[in-house]
């Protein structure tokens, strides 16, 4: 599922690709080189903008691609340095990415993988339309090229965390994945970027299948069965066994400690109980924690008290398993995840549920 555009992204073509397309227009296999590097390098998406190329070369360049295919359309800023942006893309759908700026200077791109979500996580404002396509690795890296441009300078690390279950669009983004880690490329390691997903096995197990040090983290929300049907679909819910079991196999080939993500849901996934469960699990699977207490914006669930989340980050450490708890960041900036696009779309009234 998937907006087809006419001409190629520009964003994502590789040295090889750019130097056919220069055999086409018969010009100089050099001049490859060069566009990859305005690309890669300097995150130029206007051929218009690459100055040592020739103008008519230039000319055919924005002919032939896209480039770029996608823009911001809207900024929400928050105080904490947070920036959210709007991605229109090259068919009037949207995204969002977001700039998070850390300690010591650092800062984290969140990207997204699809328009819209097919996983439907009831507090999750991403999915609460279903998943309208997937984006394309172009468009992926529009996200990452625009990001970078806006903040003149490149990220420290990158989350794909945002809108969509980037494993039910592996084929886009592994080729995204690549060009972001090639050193021929943007040339980042992989250690810096963190892949999220809901448990989407097949796609876990794919993943694994690259060898790469990718960091995994896993939406699992509750520590067994019973509970996480109270929160994910079962349309592409797995068994917590089959999700932990390919965890294991991810650990065993890239040699990376899954993340498990856990949003704190007031009276739902709380309890000292499941606390104790959550803990076992980790251990287990040689995992750890990432608790995310919930933000709430007025849907049907709660954020827990501070002295719940407070104690259920203790019982987990208590029981020997690593646990951090996330600092928010851009609380005021459309709060959750899906929300600006959600306000776009259809007012800023309408957009009342939370994201990841």
């Amino acid at each position: 599922m998937a907006s087809i555009p006419q001409k190629p992204f520009l964003a994502g073509s590789l040295r090889e690709d750019l130097a056919a397309w220069c055999v086409k227009e018969c010009t100089a296999k050099f001049r490859a080189n060069q566009i990859a590097e305005w690309l890669y390098r300097h995150d130029v998406l206007n051929p218009m903008e690459m100055k040592n190329l020739p103008l008519p070369l230039r000319g055919a360049l924005a002919a032939d691609f896209l480039a770029p295919g996608s823009s911001i359309a809207e900024s929400a800023p928050a105080p904490d340095g947070t920036e959210k942006l709007l991605i229109r893309l090259h068919d009037g759908e949207t995204v969002e990415m977001v700039l998070i700026p850390g300690r010591e200077e650092r800062l984290t791109f969140c990207l997204s993988t699809q328009v819209g979500c097919p996983v439907g996580c009831l507090f999750c404002a991403s999915g609460r339309d279903g998943l309208i396509r997937n984006l394309a690795a172009g468009e992926i890296l529009e996200e990452f090229l625009l990001g970078s441009s806006r903040a003149g300078r490149r990220p420290d690390s990158i989350v794909f965390m945002g809108i969509g279950e980037g494993l039910m669009n592996f084929h886009e983004l592994s080729k995204a994945l690549h060009v972001l880690t090639s050193p021929d490329y943007v040339g980042m390691s992989p250690r810096r970027i963190t892949v999220s997903t809901s448990g989407y096995v097949p796609g876990i197990l794919k993943l694994a299948e690259l060898g790469k040090e990718f960091t995994l983290a896993i939406s699992l929300h509750a520590p067994d069965d019973e509970t996480r049907a109270r929160i994910i679909p079962d349309k592409v819910r797995y068994p917590i066994a089959e999700i932990m079991a390919a965890a294991d196999r991810y650990l065993e080939t890239a040699g990376r400690m899954v993340t498990i993500e856990y949003t704190l849901l007031a009276g739902v996934n709380d309890s000292h109980e499941a606390a104790v469960k959550l803990a076992r699990l980790a251990r287990i699977h040689h995992a750890k924690v990432n608790l995310i207490p919930y933000n709430a914006t007025g849907s049907r669930f709660q954020r827990p008290a501070r002295e719940t989340i407070e104690a259920f980050e203790k019982t987990i450490f208590d029981a020997g398993a690593h646990v951090t708890l996330r600092t928010e960041r851009g609380s005021e900036s459309s709060a959750a995840c899906g929300q600006l696009r959600r306000s776009a779309k259809y007012g800023k009234h309408n957009s009342q549920e939370n994201g990841k």
